[in-house]
């Protein structure tokens, strides 16, 4: 089905309602992705001391288990999308990844588990390339920042869900209950998605050109990687989002546990105190990154870039005082900063891709963006933590252990940037071409 004839309008027509109603709802499922993915590491506590496990092992099923199958997964899923309905394809991953939630909470063993947060990759796997896509085909350009930026108010709002509700649920009714919930509420949601979102035209917020196309073949897989891979831009946009998200996930994976173990705080104030300080600064920081990087880019596209370089310059010395801070108040206060700031990156790296490449590419640069982000960031940040952690027991015992694992993560603010100032000279030489050729 395609889109509205409205949504196929010139650039300066308003954009329509029913946009705004696909962007909520594409939201929604988008806040039930990383709800479902933050209760593992907001009830890493109760389930490693009931199934006996180490920071390791806990480190890995937040990290590289669940990584490995999202990322390769969401390359297929992105080719696919790019060919197919990329709705049905939302509403499957949406389906599936509430249904292994549901299975984490009934996993009796680790390897159970293990099982069951491989699954909730897989379907996550479906999530976000295909959003993007449909985002991109119902916002023109000038607006696809802010349009991004809201959409990835899931990312906090999916956080503070799971850090409040599922603490809750957990202390509640136990941590078995809170997968279990939660995972129920995302199949309801699932099948919203399906009677709400109908699927765009794509290309259908492109600017109407009198020149005929100079092809009408679908690009293979194989080239759009090609492509992908062989662009600065777009090279060092994937580094450092993965190179962020690597500090990211390994803060978001283990502040609960750590704040928990190394200071104090008990679930009740958790699911209170630390939910709201995410829903608050993690919501802010996205969606204000994209509404900024789009008014400066206006000015020079590298501002796309610039915006989160100047975010986690402004973020480390912050991080630094979360760890070391003598009480959780103290502690989460400095915390506030860098959630603000360390989520800067995500709207301006995903208007990047989806502005630089064809809209029948959009799908699988999409994908690709997020594999590289996710295998270094989502695979890597948290197992480091959890691996370091772990090597450091035996002689400094748990709490200080992980403490210092968690200093181990300031000096890879560093890389980040390093490729920030990378992706905002490849924008700047491709604006400065497009100059010259015009």
């Amino acid at each position: 089905m395609t889109a509205p004839a409205s949504a196929s309008m010139p650039e300066d027509a308003r954009t329509p309602a029913y946009s705004w109603v696909v962007l909520a709802m594409l939201c929604v499922i988008y806040t039930f992705n990383f709800l479902d993915r933050q209760l593992i590491s907001i009830l890493t506590e109760p389930i490693r001391k009931e199934l006996g496990l180490s920071d390791l092992q806990m480190g890995l099923l937040g990290g590289i288990y669940f990584a490995a199958f999202y990322t390769i997964i969401g390359v297929i899923v992105g080719a696919l999308a790019d060919r197919t309905s990329r709705v049905r394809i939302l509403f499957i991953g949406s389906f599936l990844w509430s249904l292994f939630t549901i299975a984490c909470g009934m996993a009796k063993t680790y390897p159970m588990l293990m099982a069951a947060r491989m699954g909730v990759g897989v379907g996550e796997a479906a999530g976000a390339p295909p959003s993007y896509s449909i985002i991109s085909d119902y916002f023109p350009a000038r607006r696809r920042g802010m349009a991004l930026g809201l959409f990835s108010l899931g990312v906090p709002f999916g956080m503070a869900l799971g850090a409040g509700l599922g603490a809750k649920i957990a202390e509640l009714y136990g941590w078995r209950s809170a997968f279990i919930f939660i995972g129920a509420a995302g199949i309801v949601a699932s099948f919203f998605l399906l009677l709400i979102v109908r699927e765009p035209r794509r290309g259908a917020q492109e600017p109407v050109s009198s020149e005929p196309p100079t092809s009408t073949v679908q690009p293979s897989f194989v080239s759009t990687v090609k492509m992908f891979f062989s662009r600065p831009t777009l090279l060092f946009t994937a580094l450092a989002c993965g190179a962020t998200a690597f500090v990211g996930y390994g803060v978001l994976n283990w502040t609960a546990p750590f704040l928990t173990r190394v200071k104090g705080i008990n679930m009740g104030e958790i699911a209170l105190y630390y939910s709201l300080m995410l829903a608050i600064c993690m919501g802010a920081g996205t969606f204000l990154s994209g509404q900024l990087a789009d008014w400066l880019s206006r000015r020079a596209k590298h501002w796309y870039a610039l915006v989160p370089m100047i975010a986690l310059i402004a973020a480390v010395p912050f991080y630094i005082g979360f760890v070391w801070a003598p009480t959780w108040q103290i502690s989460m206060a400095f915390l506030a900063v860098p959630t603000l700031l360390n989520n800067a990156y995500l709207a301006p790296a995903l208007a990047v891709v989806q502005n630089s490449v064809r809209p029948e590419q959009r799908t699988t640069s999409g994908a690709l963006l997020l594999m590289v982000l996710n295998l270094i960031g989502l695979g890597l940040g948290p197992t480091f933590v959890g691996g370091m952690s772990t090597a450091l027991t035996p002689e400094h015992g748990e709490v200080i252990a992980l403490q210092l694992a968690m200093y181990a993560l300031a000096p890879f603010y560093a890389v980040a940037i390093f490729f920030l100032i990378l992706e905002a000279g490849a924008l700047r030489r491709e604006e400065k071409r497009a100059l010259e050729t015009t």
